[in-house]
């Protein structure tokens, strides 16, 4: 089964509220989602949206809600 992060409230939550990421950048990695369909946390990277630290951070929560 393919997880969606980008429709996860729950994920949207902690990337704007743990991370405290903008949601402007949030959206950004969004919307190049929907072009390039690679991975949510890798295109906040690639985009420079969020540091190699925050970067592992996500990794880790996505991991703890499995």
């Amino acid at each position: 089964m393919m997880v969606t992060y980008h429709s996860d409230p729950k994920f949207l939550h902690f990337l704007h509220h743990e991370l405290e990421l903008p949601r402007e950048h949030i959206a950004v990695a969004v919307k190049k989602k929907e072009v390039s369909d690679g991975p949510l946390p890798m295109l906040l990277w690639q985009y420079g949206l969020v540091s190699l630290e925050q970067l592992e951070r996500i990794f880790d929560w996505l991991e703890d809600q499995n």
